[in-house]
């Protein structure tokens, strides 16, 4: 009798909706996803990260509050599904000038110093994506000091 009701479970699945699928990630996208990507490398996606996440996206793209969350929300769903940091700093390095790079590089950096830690897994993250950024270690540095000015 069984056998019955799971197969009727397993149509019913199979039926159900799928989930839209994700868009294609642009500059605005990727620079979101990484922000994500960062304040979820130490394992601890905080709300202060996620604060200060959506304040950037609305300040640097002109959304409000509302818009802003819902795009984090599709960058947390892009960082999810993408397998690697460089990924999304290839399509900020290839979309946008030399500036805006290190501007990209300073928001990552105010979502690392948001919890008021900086740990190891974030480091590495900000590394890779530094260099995926096409940057160097002294513009991080510039970007790391303008961030903690903020």
């Amino acid at each position: 009798m069984e056998t019955p009701q799971i197969v009727t479970r397993l149509m019913r699945s199979l039926r159900a909706p799928q989930p839209e699928p994700l868009p294609e990630p642009d500059e605005k996208l990727a620079l979101g996803a990484l922000m994500v990507r960062v304040a979820k490398s130490d394992h601890r996606y905080q709300f202060a990260e996620i604060s200060r996440i959506d304040r950037l996206l609305g300040s640097l793209y002109g959304l409000d509050p509302v818009a802003a969350a819902k795009m984090r929300a599709t960058c947390e769903k892009l960082e999810h599904a993408a397998p690697e940091t460089g990924h999304f700093a290839h399509i900020i390095r290839e979309s946008v000038r030399f500036e805006a790079r290190i501007d990209a590089l300073e928001a990552l950096w105010e979502v690392v110093l948001a919890d008021g830690m900086r740990r190891d897994a974030e480091l590495e993250v900000m590394t890779a994506a530094q260099e995926a950024l096409g940057l160097s270690a002294a513009d991080s540095e510039t970007a790391r000091s303008r961030a903690e000015g903020m």
